[in-house]
């Protein structure tokens, strides 16, 4: 009987782990994928003008902590002269930001 309740939780986590990323990915590909691009290279002509850097880099990805990641996606990005690079997803949840967060490390090459 506990391997039956144990097994039933794995596979409702795994549902609801797999839907987030589902609507992780959904949520890039509305707010992120114009500047980024699909696959996170940045290699847009809007990524080109912004400066965007190539998420799929490891280098770039160790560079990027997530909770500096979550404030940029939370609160926007204004360049050194008060340019705005990335305004705030003020419409996703905190809980949609984590995952578009952990979303961004699937794309490390």
């Amino acid at each position: 009987m506990k391997k039956l309740i144990l097994l039933t939780a794995m596979f409702g986590l795994t549902a609801a782990l797999t839907t987030k990323g589902a609507e992780a990915k959904e949520n890039w590909d509305a707010n992120c994928a114009k500047c980024h691009g699909a696959d996170g290279k940045g290699d847009t002509k809007m990524g080109a003008k912004l400066g965007c850097k190539d998420l799929t880099d490891a280098k770039v990805q160790g560079e990027i902590k997530d909770d500096a990641a979550f404030k940029s996606l939370k609160e926007g990005k204004k360049s050194d002269d008060g340019k705005t690079l990335m305004k705030p997803f003020e419409a996703l949840s905190d809980d949609e930001l984590k995952a578009l967060v952990a979303y961004v490390r699937t794309l490390k090459k």
